[in-house]
């Protein structure tokens, strides 16, 4: 898990109360720091490999708020296909960019730990705004940028 995920102060004392309230004590010793280990285990399932493209047209974001914007909705418990669309407007809403392109690749606990079980699975899911959708060279160009073979 990468360390440089923070732990939510308010996220940890929730998941101490679980460990209470399913009879544990976690002050023992093999339990210190497993409600800071679970609350970071969380912001990480959370994540998915994000690539943002945009086409400006005069108003410029820098990539710490490109990657700002991701993080926002990213936390958000929805569906992937949500979570695309919501980048792509938001992007195309501060900026007003003549395209927008949002792909994401995400691993899916509910497709890895049960039902199907497939392991190595990867949903890509994308939204293609403006320019991206109405031109296939710009299209293209942006999907051999991120390697995906469409």
């Amino acid at each position: 898990m990468a360390e440089n995920i923070k732990v939510n102060p308010w996220l940890a004392e929730h998941y101490r109360e679980i460990l209470v309230g399913v009879g544990e004590n976690p002050e023992r010793e093999g339990l210190l720091g497993t409600p800071k280990r679970a609350a970071k285990a969380m912001r990480y399932l959370c994540n998915g490999k994000a690539h943002v493209a945009y086409l400006p047209t005069g108003r410029v974001l820098g990539l710490s708020k490109v990657a700002r914007v991701v993080d926002m909705f990213a936390r958000r418990l929805q569906i992937q296909e949500n979570l695309t669309k919501q980048i792509a407007d938001a992007i195309q809403h501060i900026t007003d960019a003549a395209g927008v392109a949002v792909v994401i690749e995400a691993k899916h606990m509910c497709m890895m730990m049960r039902g199907v079980e497939k392991q190595n699975s990867v949903m890509t899911s994308s939204v293609m705004l403006g320019a991206f959708h109405e031109s296939s060279t710009t299209r293209q160009e942006f999907l051999q940028l991120i390697g995906c073979r469409h």
